[in-house]
């Protein structure tokens, strides 16, 4: 369903929750959280309460948020807008060889840095994801939990646009 920023601005914490509480996966804390920053300008602004709210987070509630995401390319169970992410640039569709890759890089980054690989995939192809993999590896836990946050609120932006008219 989509909303007017006009209507958002108006409706009560439970149905404001209830529109935008999947924008973050899994956390709709941080709308209940946005909803006190009422009313928006816009769209912008919206989504920049909602991003103040993650950046309060606590390191542990940071981790939670990144670990509600999840594996590319998985064939286990997700949410809605995960699904229509991945089937986007054809994760639904990978052939044994590319499934067995995101596997194998999932296992890897997993093992790393605790968490899963996010990326906003909306931005990417299959070879430029696969890409990010391999060289994000590189980096330390610290650096990548902040590149975790700023994919998951590119990833908050095309889903608030989903959303809001």
């Amino acid at each position: 369903m989509s909303y007017s920023l006009s209507e958002l601005n108006q409706i009560n914490q439970d149905e404001f929750v209830a529109a935008l509480g999947t924008v973050f996966e899994d956390t709709p804390a941080i709308a209940q959280k946005a909803w006190d920053k009422r009313p928006f300008a816009d769209v912008v602004a919206l989504h920049h309460s909602m991003v103040e709210v993650v950046k309060t987070l606590t390191k542990d509630e940071q981790l939670a948020l990144i670990r509600a995401h999840p594996d590319l390319g998985s064939k286990a169970k997700m949410a809605e807008a995960s699904v229509q992410e991945q089937a986007g640039v054809g994760l639904d569709r990978l052939t044994n060889l590319e499934y067995n890759r995101f596997v194998s890089l999932n296992q890897a980054y997993k093992h790393k840095f605790g968490f899963p690989f996010i990326i906003a995939v909306k931005n990417h192809t299959k070879t430029s994801i696969l890409d990010a993999f391999e060289h994000r590896l590189e980096n330390t836990v610290e650096a990548e939990m902040e590149q975790a946050l700023t994919e998951i609120a590119q990833i908050a932006w095309f889903r608030l646009h989903a959303i809001v008219t």
